[in-house]
């Protein structure tokens, strides 16, 4: 399952996106997305796990928790639309 997570705290790295959700199941991806001119943090990104057992115990856990000073928004990722 994809999780999208926003209101992320632009100083966030991939690996600490990664080790938050680690304690609730295999992390295969966590990826914050950039700004593709700046490099800078966009302030949300996506995480994968495989489990989606475990993948919806993250989403619960996390959501409005606190992470660097900032209450993490944590849903499933809908698909993207197509123009």
């Amino acid at each position: 399952m994809t999780i999208y997570v926003s209101n992320l705290n632009f100083t966030v790295s991939d690996e600490q996106l990664k080790n938050v959700f680690t304690p609730y199941g295999d992390v295969s991806s966590a990826k914050v997305m950039t700004d593709k001119f700046t490099n800078r943090s966009r302030g949300f990104g996506f995480v994968d796990m495989p489990d989606d057992q475990q993948a919806q115990k993250a989403i619960d856990g996390l959501n409005g928790t606190n992470c660097e000073g900032r209450a993490l928004v944590v849903n499933m990722a809908k698909p993207r639309k197509e123009f």
